[in-house]
């Protein structure tokens, strides 16, 4: 999830926790004496150094010493080479090569395009391509709307970029944004059994990104718009749904609002409230955040703050972009001024999807009794959400090693794949919703408590549930899917 960076003048609460992950996993090629201590010798080493050891293998042995591979995880890069320096101390050992395991994952990139019927003799070969596909290609040419049956286009999405606002890294164009983007594709695949593909466009023209989308889409069945910047984004996005006779949707926005409100659910349902009474606060009202609260006056929600850079947003400030007017007019008519603090006094719930440490955690002090915290700025959260439940009853965040990770992975594939099932052309709001409560009904009422409130990203039953959800509600709205004749000769 891609958030817009803001900045606040309040003051910042630094945010470090030495909890090791395997996004910072090496392994370290060593040579050691014959000592059969030595072992225990390297991984003391790593264990000093605040590192997590998870395999020694032995590669060689000789009379006179050992090769020895290490593999180890650490909380960050600078702490990867301090693991790395402590095994280089140990005494008749030698650090010979150094590898970054996530770096060695993505070489050569991460998907690859495979065939889905065997091609070993000629009559396979005049079946899958000439002569025998010229056939295809005149009855396809007779009845376009069979194009989604007999083509890809039925199972495939395009995950399409332009670079300018990759997960918390800003706009860092669209070469670097490409494992990212194959990443998303590999999740596509895994979850959902779509085929994904990344576009990443050299351009962040709106009219050449629209353009470039319109004349790419006959070979996809949906478009997944990926870590494009706000307000760009908006446009983009209703350009696209307006032009294209596929379903487009915005992850950053509405995936993220779907696992947001799936989980808001049953936080409230923990502190035994309810959507309609709760007051929300938002912290940021870029794609994320305007997605979020979209969603959540759909889903009843009738008092939300939303606050940015300028301030808690007002339809009577001159300094807001059309788009943040547009989000103050829907959520604070009252025109209601100050900081993230005041918007915080009183609320039931705090959503950031702003910037890191946006806020010291003692300003949730102010919140009601029995908060709902979801700190989600990506990658340091708008406050510590360690520290945070001191004050909040449910706290979740975006982070993978706390309990209540949101994460839009819950979301996109099984969305998709209900889209795609239902021949979509469009995505309503009803089906963002039905998306929503599928996943939030996950999670069984004695399973619900504080720290589960949201499925894990692993759950077989996440995408499977979504997808039906979204295949109904698709195929209940007038107009909203292809209608095929399923029994029609295909010949």
């Amino acid at each position: 999830m891609s958030t817009d960076i803001q900045q606040s003048s309040t003051a910042a609460v630094p945010v470090r926790g030495p909890v090791t992950s395997a996004s910072y996993s090496i392994t370290v090629r060593l040579s050691a004496d014959g000592d059969p201590s030595s072992i225990g010798r390297i991984a003391t080493a790593v264990g000093s150094a605040g590192g997590a050891v998870t395999a020694i293998d032995v590669v060689e042995s000789r009379p006179d010493g050992l090769t020895v591979d290490v593999t180890c995880s650490a909380a960050d890069a600078p702490h990867s080479e301090e693991v790395v320096a402590a095994l280089d101390s140990v005494e008749n050992v030698h650090v010979r090569k150094v590898s970054d395991r996530t770096f060695l994952l993505h070489l050569g990139g991460k998907i690859e395009v495979g065939s889905k019927v065997p091609l070993k003799t000629r009559d396979d070969l005049s079946m899958a391509y000439t002569p025998g596909v010229a056939r295809v290609c005149v009855a396809l040419a007779e009845h376009p709307e069979d194009v989604r049956r007999l083509t890809i286009k039925g199972n495939t999405v395009a995950v399409v970029t332009d670079g300018s606002a990759v997960l918390g890294l800003g706009d860092i164009g669209p070469g670097a944004s490409m494992p990212v983007m194959e990443g998303k594709a590999a999740l596509f695949k895994r979850f959902a059994d779509i085929d994904a593909w990344p576009i990443a466009l050299d351009t962040q023209d709106v009219d050449e990104i629209v353009r470039t989308v319109e004349l790419i889409a006959p070979g996809f069945g949906g478009i997944n718009l990926e870590d494009i910047s706000a307000p760009r984004c908006f446009e983009i996005e209703a350009r696209l749904r307006e032009k294209l006779d596929i379903p487009v949707f915005h992850d950053d926005q509405h995936g993220t609002a779907i696992v947001v409100l799936a989980a808001l659910r049953n936080a409230l349902r923990v502190v035994d409230k309810v959507i309609e009474d709760v007051r929300i606060a938002v912290a940021g009202g870029g794609a994320a955040g305007t997605a979020i609260v979209s969603l959540l006056l759909e889903a009843g929600a009738r008092n939300v703050l939303v606050w940015d850079r300028e301030g808690i947003l007002s339809p009577d400030d001159d300094r807001l972009s059309p788009a943040k007017l547009d989000l103050a007019r829907r959520t604070n008519p009252g025109c209601v001024r100050g900081g993230l603090p005041d918007a915080l006094v009183g609320a039931d719930v705090f959503i950031g999807v702003s910037a890191a440490n946006v806020i010291p955690v003692e300003a949730l002090a102010g919140m009601a009794e029995r908060a709902v915290v979801f700190p989600m700025a990506n990658p340091t959260p708008d406050v510590d959400p360690v520290r945070a439940r001191q004050y909040a009853a449910v706290v979740a965040s975006g982070r993978s090693d706390l309990p209540n990770q949101i994460n839009n992975v819950l979301a996109f594939p099984g969305v998709f794949r209900g889209l795609l099932d239902a021949r979509a052309k469009e995505i309503r709001p009803g089906m963002l919703l039905a998306a929503a409560d599928a996943l939030a009904a996950i999670v069984r009422d004695d399973q619900l408590n504080a720290n589960y409130i949201i499925p894990s990203v692993f759950d077989p039953a996440v995408s499977t549930a979504v997808a039906a959800a979204v295949e109904e509600s698709a195929r209940a709205e007038p107009g909203a899917t292809v209608q095929l004749d399923e029994d029609a000769d295909l010949t």
